[in-house]
């Protein structure tokens, strides 16, 4: 696997992780703006690899 992938994949596990309900709803604990910010960074990364840039 590529690096892209793998970092791909944990912030896809970390965007994922962020909609438990486990201790006080969606995104608890990542501030106002976590997860629209782990959303970004995930669209980003992807357009990246399907390009071939990563």
């Amino acid at each position: 696997m590529s690096v892209g992938t793998i970092i791909l994949i944990i912030l896809v596990i970390a965007l994922l992780g962020g909609f438990s309900g486990i201790g006080g709803g969606p995104f608890y604990g990542t501030g106002y703006y976590g997860g629209g910010a782990l959303g970004l960074v995930l669209a980003i990364l992807l357009i990246l690899l399907v390009l071939g840039k990563i």
